[in-house]
């Protein structure tokens, strides 16, 4: 076959087998959620439909699209009708550039394991980061709804507060692997995970995406004890369960990325490459969910000092600190 059209046909694999692959996990992560926030409240959870409540999901599913899809009289409406997808589109995209397992021999070539290995790719996942909160934004803005319009503003405020710090998180993993592709980040972890070489840069991470993903406790742009639902607030059907799932897909892509620039990716002994990989991003994504049944909800204020009182300066100096480390070690 024509190397060309080889690339091509592999490309489309990968992504029908990469979209099919997420659809499904975070369909499944809501009920692996609720089932677990179930155990520690001393609950059941999701136990009717299927078995162990399996077939949860897909009801939930039939649900929404069964839901009437209504749109306020006074919501701009394409704009209103439009801002679900850019949320669940941009974490989709994310994915794309993300590296889930070691090369494989296929066809006497070496087919990498990622639906797009970018030599930026960092800089691409900053850059649909920043795009993401133009659902939160948009949406809240076009429902002409006063708590909306407060859940959409918040999230842009978390936004500007929290991707600065975790920009600023990041640099330490780049000087260390001395490239911008999350392949050659994996690859320079192939013996120590960054982890190990940068925690400060790690925990400031972590905290940051949190906040960018809205999970509790930085759960703000929707607290539903003081704006109803926040910035979806006007959503009904599945233009809400377009949100509900870029939550989620938000979640697990995250966690994929933490899981890439500081875990290690797919290395670890005895099993194979993506066990490791669907490991490590699932153990991320328990850790969200204990978070979430763990923590209270912080205060606005709290969440603003937080982020750049705490976390910017933070950034700054073990940026500095790192950086000179480096350079006495490399001189």
């Amino acid at each position: 076959m024509n190397p060309l059209w080889l690339g091509l046909v592999l490309t489309a694999v990968k992504l029908v087998v990469v979209l099919a692959a997420l659809l499904t996990m975070a369909a499944y992560m809501v009920w692996v959620e609720r089932r677990l926030l179930a155990r520690m409240q001393l609950r059941l959870g999701p136990n009717r439909v299927g078995w162990f409540g399996l077939l949860q999901p897909l009801a939930d599913v039939i649900k929404m699209l069964a839901k009437e899809d209504t749109v306020p009289a006074q919501a701009d409406r394409w704009v209103f009708l439009l801002a679900p997808a850019v949320t669940a589109c941009m974490a989709l995209l994310t994915f794309a550039v993300v590296p889930f397992g070691p090369p494989l021999s296929l066809f006497g070539q070496e087919v990498p394991m990622v639906v797009s290995d970018l030599n930026i790719g960092v800089l691409f996942f900053l850059g649909l980061s920043s795009l993401g909160v133009y659902g939160v934004a948009l949406g809240g803005w076009a429902s002409s709804s006063k708590f909306a319009l407060m859940g959409a503003v918040r999230g842009l405020a978390q936004l500007i507060s929290y991707e600065l710090s975790m920009s600023l998180a990041l640099v330490p993993v780049l000087m260390l692997a001395g490239s911008f592709s999350l392949s050659d980040i994996v690859a320079a972890q192939a013996e120590v995970p960054f982890v190990v070489y940068a925690p400060v840069s790690f925990a400031i991470f972590l905290v940051s995406i949190l906040a960018e993903s809205r999970r509790t406790p930085f759960d703000l742009p929707e607290a539903e004890s003081e704006l109803v639902a926040g910035y979806h607030t006007e959503y009904s059907g599945m233009r809400f369960g377009l949100y509900f799932v870029g939550e989620y897909i938000n979640m697990i892509v995250l966690g994929a990325l933490t899981t890439v620039l500081f875990l290690g990716g797919w290395h670890g002994p005895w099993l194979p490459g993506l066990a490791w990989f669907l490991l490590k991003v699932g153990a991320l994504a328990f850790f969200f969910i204990w978070v979430r049944g763990t923590l209270p909800r912080l205060r606005y204020d709290q969440v603003m000092h937080l982020g750049w009182k705490v976390l910017l300066p933070l950034a700054l100096v073990n940026l500095l600190v790192t950086a000179g480390i480096l350079l006495g070690v490399r001189a």
